[in-house]
């Protein structure tokens, strides 16, 4: 047994820091950052192979320093043990210089602020360690030359240029958005490509993301004795199937955490599929001795001291952002010249959470006198019991039974002390509502006109209804005065069997009886009377259509196979009151913008809109 020369282990340890291009990249930035530079300038040849070169007006080196800094485990970061506890700085092990430095040819210059003269470095291994000194720009240049010319085995494995140049150019991306004070230039052969200048944080998102970025997203900003959390994070309508572009920035370094991914993405509730992820750009900023980044030598990494604060906190602020603001996307109509209308998405409204009074008005005495309830004690009675004995009512003997007729109703989630419905408010105000191609209800609303999608308006109600049913595991099953048979394939019979309890649970009553025949002897209130059997054998084919396409969670899945293939369907008739009714529903829900998939159920038109259509403006 040997041990290795100090070349061979160098090289062998560059391979956990130095993995391509854009691995150089993120250190050498990151040294600027280190040194307190304000200004940042990168420029990258054939993507990064030939040339990767940062200059910064960093604070720069002495002569005894730059010799010193590509010797392994030379910093000036830390200098005890006890500093490992309460690492500020972007790097402290001493590695990334000697690393860089054993599988490429790097040349460094730097002269301090206080200098006449700088020093200039230059290493590889043929010709070993070369020292000049001469006048130099203040700060720092390092331009590291022919990546892995020494293992060719290593370069061969790169990527083509335009993958490595997507990776550098994306460590870039995740630098400059670190720290916003800093301006940062990137040249790709020569040609400058990306320039932001010094900024705050809102302002270089728009500058690295998109422009109108904050139209599509919610600002959160949360501060507690342990933590502070600023940023933005997706409204639903503009979730992403990309997972790239999750920005965690933790002590304004970038991170990647499942604990704050999984919180960010439970926030969003039911709305995320599988495959879909919500844009974000969080800054958390907490006691640096409550977390452990020293986990990789990449530093990507992190552990916190109480995971499960964290967890709760983070979820907890996003929730709270996308509370606060009406998340239905408002429709403009701008016209790009005479003969064509174009549609686009306006930015979103900011409200008070738990604030629905820009929604349609119930002019059917459902809002009653300051002080009582939302509904009148007649609307009650309606919603906890069949709706047939009204629907009977304000339809005549030949029309069918309303799609709603055995829906019931959960009363509105918000009291008349958290939004002041009175009576003087609502007094004289006509809230027309009717039914376009029986699918899209039309309705006044405070700010113009509100269209739902009856069919996923019905699917958001079904599915938390589902959802609670689940937890509360008591089940209401309707009874049926004939019970149906019905056999299935030995796959869906067995797929019954898996899922029986939920079945039980979201109120069917079932019997096996053997050779792959069930009988259905009870059902869920909301399913139609006469399609029992067809409801069940639907609700099963999309079950299992989304177990093998989207592989959700049993619970999850099947709620939303139930709500899919229950609710009312575009041209299905309903009725005024139906209408009413169903608007309360949704209104009374948790997230009545968007449905179990992901698509908006409402959107508005600004009365704005329609007078500048009609020249009024």
């Amino acid at each position: 047994m040997a041990i290795l020369p100090d070349f061979i282990a160098n090289k062998i340890a560059a391979g956990e820091v130095v993995q391509r291009p854009a691995s150089v990249l993120k250190e050498l930035v990151e040294n600027s950052l280190d040194a307190g530079a304000k200004n940042i300038d990168v420029y990258i040849k054939s993507a990064g192979k030939n040339l990767i070169q940062v200059v910064d007006d960093g604070k720069g080196m002495s002569a005894l320093d730059a010799i010193k800094c590509i010797q392994r485990h030379a910093t000036s970061k830390i200098k005890t043990v006890e500093d490992l506890d309460k690492i500020l700085t972007y790097g402290f092990r001493g590695e990334a210089l000697s690393s860089i430095a054993a599988v490429s040819r790097i040349e460094i210059r730097t002269e301090k602020y206080n200098d006449e003269l700088g020093t200039s470095i230059k290493f590889d291994d043929e010709t070993g360690l070369v020292t000049e000194k001469g006048s130099f720009a203040k700060g720092t240049s390092v331009s590291v030359k022919n990546l892995f010319y020494n293992t060719p085995a290593r370069r061969n494995f790169l990527k083509g240029n335009s993958t490595e140049l997507k990776h550098l150019i994306e460590t870039f991306k995740r630098n400059a958005l670190s720290q916003s004070d800093v301006a940062f230039k990137f040249y790709n052969d020569d040609e400058l490509v990306f320039d932001y200048p010094a900024a705050n944080n809102r302002n270089r998102i728009e500058d690295v993301i998109a422009e109108n970025i904050y139209d599509a997203v919610v600002e959160v900003h949360e501060i507690t004795d342990l933590i502070e959390i600023t940023g933005c994070v997706a409204k639903p309508a503009y979730l992403r199937r990309s997972k790239g572009e999750q920005y965690l920035f933790i002590n304004n370094r970038y991170v990647s955490s499942r604990i704050v991914n999984h919180a960010v993405f439970t926030a969003y509730e039911n709305i995320l599929e599988r495959g879909d992820y919500p844009f974000f750009v969080l800054y958390l900023k907490l006691d640096p001795t409550k977390i452990d980044i020293n986990v990789h030598p990449s530093k990507l990494e992190v552990k916190f001291d109480d995971e499960k604060t964290i967890h709760s906190l983070v979820n907890a602020v996003v929730r709270k952002g996308l509370g606060k603001y009406d998340l239905v996307p408002s429709i403009d109509l701008n016209r790009t010249d005479r003969n064509s209308d174009r549609l686009s998405y306006s930015q979103h409204k900011f409200t008070e959470k738990n604030d629905f009074s820009d929604r349609p008005v119930n002019n059917e005495n459902t809002f009653t006198q300051k002080g009582k309830g939302i509904f009148s004690e007649a609307e009650i009675d309606l919603l906890f019991n069949s709706l047939d004995s009204q629907i009977s009512k304000t339809t005549d003997n030949t029309s069918n039974q309303g799609p709603l007729a055995q829906t019931s109703i959960e009363v509105a989630h918000t009291s008349s002390e958290q939004i002041d419905l009175t009576s003087d408010k609502l007094s004289g105000e006509s809230s027309f509502i009717v039914l376009l191609h029986n699918k899209y209800i039309l309705s006044q609303i405070k700010s113009g006109l509100m269209i739902i999608d009856q069919h996923v308006a019905h699917e958001r109600i079904l599915y938390e209804k589902a959802i609670k049913s689940f937890e509360s595991d008591i089940p209401f099953s309707q009874q049926l005065l004939f019970s149906e048979k019905i056999q299935f394939d030995p796959a869906d019979y067995e797929l019954l069997k898996e899922i029986e309890d939920f079945i039980l649970k979201l109120g069917f009553t079932i019997k096996f009886l053997g050779r792959r025949t069930i009988e259905i002897i009870g059902v869920p209130s909301d399913v139609n009377i006469g399609s029992e059997s067809d409801t069940l054998i639907e609700i099963l084919k999309e079950f299992r259509k989304n177990q093998i396409e989207k592989q959700l969670e049993v619970r999850d899945n099947l709620a939303k196979s139930f709500s899919c293939k229950t609710a009312i369907k575009a041209g299905d008739k309903l009725t005024e009151h139906e209408m009413r009714l169903l608007v309360d529903q949704l209104f009374a829900t948790s997230m009545p913008y968007v449905c179990p998939h992901g698509r908006p159920i409402v959107i508005k038109i600004q009365l704005s809109e329609f007078d500048k259509r009609f020249g009024r403006t």
